[in-house]
């Protein structure tokens, strides 16, 4: 889909399809005024017949005939002015892209002028870009029956009668497209089904990604990381006929020699829970328990494509979790890349046995900045935040800060947990230096400390994805299923770090 910023008037704009913004309760402002006065009043008229009212991501759908060049007008409500958010805009440029794409408009245009005079243009641009892309996104490689119904759009178009404003919209809104295209990115490798998202096709993917970009990839195979002393990674590889794989991105966009910031990203390709199997209801949907490397992979992307001041690394450690008789068990000590000792309590606590190993690798091999790890780690972080929001849980008083704040931005749901070193008794062990579990009590936060005794000295956090990486029902901007979280915020992090002081 082509995204692209126009010089001109919306009233003037030949289109199958114009956007037109509408607030609950009150007459047509901006763009939408416009429209209105150039049609004759034909947005006012459906406001008195309350035919239309404005209701959050409402549509309704207008004809105008020859009084305008655009074919259609669709109206779509932002609800109550007091309670706009950019995230509400976001939502509501999905809304009009999915009913341009029902009307198989094939292209559809719109203003930044939706009547927020207060707002930055080129924050609503990027909103619009973002609403457009993302809301659109269906994973569809395996659809083969009818597949001429599923329409898509061409074309996008941000019209803009002020010239001297085109470049900072065009800016702003190739960046939200390059970004959003890493969320969709992500959103394809976590939607693939097991038996074709295998670690060794995600090193592949990693590599396909890296060709024709500023990106340096390196794939670690089983041999290499036995000889690094991997073996929690190793370990939980056993099970299964696919081989594991570290995967290791570099971005080095910041000045040569500048500590890098690492990130790390859970990616356990299947999980069935081992020698511990999980139950056979929605066992399927354990192939997304790649989302957090997938994360990883897709900033990596968006930051290569924005061209971002920084060097950045990403570490995805790829394995399947599968029972067999070469397993590894409950009761057996695995030797970490750290060299400290785990006992095994439950197979299915997997995840922070491999990103033990990454942790350590990273702070060993990059002296960064700072780390951060993103991961579906625990169910009990579902339990306590819901199915949208994500557990923060950090050494570092600024980085939690800095992670806030950009949440703040994108409209991710952060929530800082606490490392209380009490419940830290419930991870050691008898027999070796630590358990992989501490039992249900608590779990998000001991799985949070469990990986705090790998991640080193220097700044640390770590974010668990488990709710928000698959979504059970659509949303404005995010279809049922994989979500893509993550790549917004860590961009918007990155960036943060990245810009003068």
């Amino acid at each position: 889909m082509k995204i692209d910023v126009k010089k001109g008037n919306l009233e003037r704009f030949v289109t199958p399809a114009t956007a037109v913004f509408l607030f609950e309760g009150e007459e047509p402002a901006g763009s939408a005024a416009l429209l209105d006065r150039a049609s004759g009043g034909l947005v006012t008229e459906l406001l008195k017949a309350r035919d239309f009212k404005g209701k959050l991501h409402a549509t309704a759908l207008l004809y105008p005939g020859k009084v305008l060049p655009a074919r259609r007008l669709i109206l779509v409500g932002l609800g109550k002015r007091n309670d706009v958010t950019i995230d509400r805009i976001r939502g509501a440029f999905a809304a009009a892209a999915r009913e341009a794409r029902r009307l198989d408009a094939k292209d559809f245009a719109a203003s930044t002028d939706i009547g927020l005079p207060e707002e930055k243009p080129e924050r609503i641009a990027a909103a619009a870009v973002e609403g457009v892309l993302l809301g659109l996104y269906r994973y569809l490689p395996y659809k083969t029956v009818d597949r001429e119904e599923f329409r898509e759009l061409r074309s996008f178009a941000i019209v803009e009668t002020d010239g001297a404003r085109g470049n900072a919209l065009r800016k702003a809104a190739a960046e939200a497209e390059a970004v959003s295209r890493a969320v969709c990115f992500v959103r394809d490798l976590v939607s693939a089904p097991g038996n074709e998202m295998t670690p060794d096709r995600m090193a592949k993917e990693a590599k396909k990604m890296a060709a024709g970009r500023e990106l340096a990839v390196k794939v670690l195979d089983g041999p290499a990381m036995r000889k690094l002393g991997m073996n929690a990674l190793l370990g939980v590889a056993r099970g299964s006929a696919q081989p594991p794989r570290l995967i290791v991105v570099e971005h080095r966009g910041g000045k040569k020699g500048t500590a890098p910031v690492v990130l790390v990203g859970k990616g356990i390709t299947f999980d069935s829970g081992g020698i511990s199997l999980k139950p056979a209801d929605n066992m399927g949907e354990m192939k997304d328990d790649m989302a957090g490397g997938a994360a990883v992979l897709g900033v990596l992307l968006a930051a290569a494509d924005i061209g971002l001041p920084l060097n950045v690394v990403g570490l995805v450690p790829a394995v399947e979790n599968l029972p067999d008789g070469k397993a590894y068990r409950p009761g057996d000590v695995l030797t970490t890349h750290s060299g400290q000792t785990v006992e095994i309590m439950s197979t299915d606590a997997e995840g922070r046995l491999i990103l033990a190993d990454a942790l350590s690798y990273a702070r060993k091999r990059y002296r960064p900045a700072a780390v951060i790890d993103l991961a579906t780690l625990t169910g009990a972080c579902v339990i306590a935040l819901g199915d949208l929001g994500m557990g923060l849980f950090g050494t570092d008083a600024d980085l939690n800060a800095r992670i806030r704040a950009a949440a703040a931005e994108t409209g991710d749901l952060v929530w800082e947990m606490p490392l209380w070193d009490e419940y830290v008794e419930l991870i050691k062990s008898d027999i070796a230096d630590w358990k992989n579990t501490g039992g249900r009590s608590g779990g998000a936060i001991t799985a949070a400390l469990f990986l705090k005794q790998f991640a080193g000295e220097g700044p640390w956090a770590h974010l668990d994805i488990a709710g928000a990486s698959w979504l059970k029902k659509d949303r404005p901007w995010t279809p049922k299923g994989a979500s893509g979280i993550g790549v917004r915020l860590m961009v918007e992090v990155l960036k943060r770090w990245s810009a003068p002081a």
